[in-house]
């Protein structure tokens, strides 16, 4: 089996166009050849939030020339490949059928084999790419649509160790955006109007600490928010740009020490199997560098290694399925022609579900 692998990834799970050409082998960090991301954000400002139609059209329009764009990059011809990896679920159906299609496509009149890749995967295997992360090791994979403390035991083995119960950070950042009348996307928004704040004017709830585990819960955390601004505007006839500064900080405030105090208790429950280790972050939330920062102090205070790959590898990216993809290739799977688009699709299939569960499946 040949030890060194090139492999194209494709990613089109919400508003991020997204194709990288990847080489390496496990063991070592690879090698970013290209990483080509288009967003979306121009597109669903106007509405507040990403639009699921209009990303769909959007992905379908872009994909081929995104593809192009990396493939040019990283001076690679389709021949110059061993495998194609891509987002399969989970994720905004219309955009995953579009990049499924384009790369059962391009399979097809390749013959390369076609690895449908789960997008958590992607984001928790993140840290072996960046830093030959050794396994086993703990991640929290928090981003707009998912928050979870993960065991990565393997690179198809991830064990649940807790989660949101109900919104993820991502999506918490952008309802308070909205609520505050700022810009999407909502977590750059709220973190630029934090820095001039201060985060102990008002008092924020932290769900879930006086509860045991590892469950977040986040939603909350807006109703507080919307509570506290209209109660600025009651006093004062409107919401002046202090106050917004302030109620910015002290919400990204109380995420970072939920998020913190959590770690904590998922780093102890990780070592009673496994011993003390390596803490990742992942997800686009760990580009924010108030959350990164609480999750470092908690992981030095516990003696713990911490890793947070760049924040360009937080958010959504191609580099990190093309990456996943070529772990399994290095394994000796062949790939698969037939497989299942899927809106939802938990990392751990043998945890109860935390945000319900229906005839599409359990959402995390």
């Amino acid at each position: 089996m040949r030890e060194t692998f090139t492999v194209l990834g494709l990613e089109s799970s919400c508003d991020d166009t997204a194709a990288s050409v990847v080489r390496g082998a496990p063991g070592a960090p690879g090698r970013i050849l290209a990483n080509i991301v288009w967003g979306q954000s121009a597109l669903h400002a106007p509405f507040g939030g990403v639009v699921p139609e209009i990303a769909a059209r959007a992905h379908a329009e872009r994909l081929d020339h995104c593809i192009e764009a990396a493939l040019d990059e990283a001076d690679c011809g389709l021949a110059d490949l061993d495998a194609i990896a891509v987002t399969a679920g989970p994720g905004l159906i219309g955009g995953v059928l579009a990049g499924v299609m384009t790369a059962r496509g391009l399979a097809a009149a390749t013959g390369l084999p076609l690895l449908p890749v789960n997008h958590l995967a992607g984001h928790a295997l993140t840290p072996r790419l960046t830093d030959a992360l050794a396994l086993p090791y703990l991640v929290l994979l928090v981003s707009g649509g998912h928050c979870q403390f993960l065991a990565v035991e393997g690179t198809e083995r991830f064990r649940r160790l807790g989660g949101t119960i109900d919104d993820a950070p991502g999506e918490a950042f952008d309802k308070c955006a909205r609520l505050l009348g700022l810009g999407y996307p909502g977590g750059p928004e709220v973190e630029r109007e934090a820095a001039a704040g201060d985060a102990g004017r008002f008092t924020f709830p932290r769900p879930l600490l006086d509860r045991p585990g590892c469950d977040m819960s986040f939603s909350g955390l807006k109703t507080a928010l919307r509570r506290a601004r209209d109660g600025c505007v009651a006093g004062r006839g409107g919401l002046s740009g202090t106050d917004r500064a302030d109620l910015c900080a002290g919400f990204q405030a109380a995420v970072a020490n939920v998020l913190a105090e959590k770690a904590r208790r998922a780093m102890a429950e990780f070592a009673e199997r496994h011993g003390a280790g390596r803490f990742a972050v992942a997800g686009g939330v760990a580009a924010n560098r108030a959350i990164r920062a609480g999750l470092e102090a908690a992981a030095s205070e516990a003696g713990w290694a911490f890793l947070a790959p760049p924040p360009a590898l937080c958010t959504d990216n191609a580099a990190m399925i093309a990456w996943a993809g070529l772990e399994r290739l290095a394994v000796g799977e062949t790939g698969a022609r037939s497989f299942t688009a899927r809106p939802r699709w938990p990392l751990d299939d043998t945890a109860a579900p935390q945000l319900g569960s229906g005839r599409r499946g359990a959402k995390a």
